[in-house]
């Protein structure tokens, strides 16, 4: 499989933020073994900040792979160019947005935004992609 220009541009990228996400995980850990956030241990979280967080950590690791996933997926579909693009970019958006989102949910309810507008940018990002693969279902049959 040859990934186009634009999907190993976006994929690189992608990949470029995964430190942060085991950055996370490590942060989770010191909360399990210590009690507190970071190495320091200067910030103790309640329950329900802990569970924000848990989720948060949780959608990066996940909507980051679905992100890349998607990347490759946009380069068989039908789409215009802009359209493309838009798909490309609202999934990583949404796996930055979400979990920023629940990190920020933690300590204040305006943050709650953040996680509508993530999830309206993958919902985005899976229907423009889809509908490209749906639009080039004909095209692919009769390549093969």
């Amino acid at each position: 499989m040859q990934l186009s220009k634009e999907s190993r541009l976006v994929s690189g990228v992608i990949l470029l933020t995964i430190p942060t996400i085991m950055y996370g995980g490590i942060t989770l850990l010191s909360i399990l073994t210590q009690g507190a956030v970071g190495f320091g241990g200067n910030i103790t979280l309640d329950e329900a900040q802990f569970a924000l967080w848990r989720a948060g950590h949780a959608h990066a690791g996940v909507w980051v792979i679905l992100s890349i996933v998607i990347q490759l997926l946009i380069d068989s579909s039908k789409l215009s160019s802009a359209n493309k693009w838009i798909a490309r970019i609202s999934a990583p958006l949404a796996a930055i947005a979400v979990p920023g989102g629940f990190f920020g949910l933690a300590f204040l309810p305006g943050f709650r935004w953040l996680i509508y507008f993530g999830v309206l940018s993958l919902l985005l990002s899976l229907l423009l992609t889809g509908i490209g693969l749906l639009r080039n279902l004909h095209t692919s049959e009769l390549q093969t």
